[in-house]
């Protein structure tokens, strides 16, 4: 798993094969299985997860007490709650898997002391974490000003790997409609 990592990153020439041992030997490997948290909601979040297979979901508790998920997290990209994390700040946030996933795991102090070792893998992080902030920004924005039938439609094109392993209500809570219209919505779709 940790070659996957290596390969996301793409350290390129500035690393020798020790230097990708050293940094991937930093990460701890996991296994979650669906629903299990990684990271709960009110603390300060402390750990950058790597996703190697299944699906994450970043959710908030609505004013309703109904869970809200924001954003599905699939393989091969980083997840964290990233204000927490860089801040030190309690997060409203909570991380769970939404399928049973394999994860790969550090600390941020152990990270922290990565980057000081290796100046080029922080750029490498960053750059990952910032691509896929612009990817999360240009999914939502897909669904802008659509009704609920076109926002499933353009979510079973845009991630058909998500829709394919996450729970029905976990999809409707994303984007924003009840399960009972979401089951409507897959009825009249047949």
């Amino acid at each position: 798993m940790d070659n996957q990592l290596l390969h996301y990153l793409q350290l390129g020439p500035s690393f020798s094969a020790a230097d990708r041992q050293e940094i991937a030997d930093a990460f701890e490997q996991k296994t979650f299985r669906e629903g299990e948290v990684l990271f709960p909601s009110n603390h300060i979040c402390r750990q950058l997860f790597f996703v190697c297979k299944g699906v994450l979901r970043i959710l908030v508790l609505g004013d309703n007490g109904n869970e809200v998920t924001h954003y599905f997290i699939n393989e091969n990209h980083f997840c964290t709650i990233l204000n927490s994390f860089n801040q030190q700040v309690a997060a409203h946030e909570s991380i769970l898997a939404a399928c049973d996933a394999e994860i790969m795991a550090i600390d941020r102090d152990r990270l922290l002391a990565l980057y000081a070792t290796y100046p080029l893998l922080k750029t490498a992080v960053d750059q990952r974490i910032q691509q896929a902030l612009l990817e999360k920004i240009n999914t939502r924005n897909a669904y802008l000003g659509m009704d609920s039938s076109a926002r499933y439609q353009r979510f079973l094109e845009k991630q058909p790997d998500v829709a394919s392993r996450v729970q029905l209500r976990d999809i409707a809570s994303y984007l924003g409609i009840t399960p009972q219209s979401l089951s409507r919505i897959r009825r009249n779709r047949l």
